[in-house]
């Protein structure tokens, strides 16, 4: 899962025509960041970019395949990350639209789960608990 520092700073290369992207060490790989939000992964020196319901069909046209990653003995293949198609690794022009996707469905993403928080405290369903105290004796 490591990757090697030339691997990080070439991926940072090919996306940054996205605007400031960072690289933060995770779990022996790196996430890749955007306006806030994750939307890349580098694991063993290849890289991924998320996809979700509007943008994972674009993937799948162009052959590109998801992250895989094993757990505990498990394979896990459903993964919301796919690899860009190849001509995307060399040419940062190329790689711009794919890592655009992925920073639309990053922040898709983000505000669902905004939306979902503020429609819990609409309703009412989160309240602070009263904090108990024992009995004075």
């Amino acid at each position: 899962m490591a990757n090697s520092p030339d691997f990080v700073t070439h991926a940072l290369d090919l996306l940054a025509l996205l605007g400031p992207v960072q690289a933060r060490a995770m779990f022996g790989g790196h996430g890749l960041y955007a306006r806030g939000v994750m939307f890349g992964l580098l694991d063993d020196d290849e890289l991924f970019l998320k996809t979700d319901g509007a943008c994972r069909p674009r993937f799948a046209e162009a052959g590109c395949r998801a992250w895989v990653y094993v757990s505990k003995g498990q394979r896990m293949e459903n993964t919301s990350y796919c690899r860009p198609p190849d001509e995307a690794h060399e040419d940062a022009e190329a790689m711009l639209p794919w890592a655009r996707l992925a920073l639309d469905a990053a922040l898709r993403a983000l505000a669902a789960r905004a939306a979902k928080a503020a429609g819990k405290r609409r309703r009412g369903c989160w309240r602070p608990r009263p904090r108990r105290y024992p009995a004075c004796s």
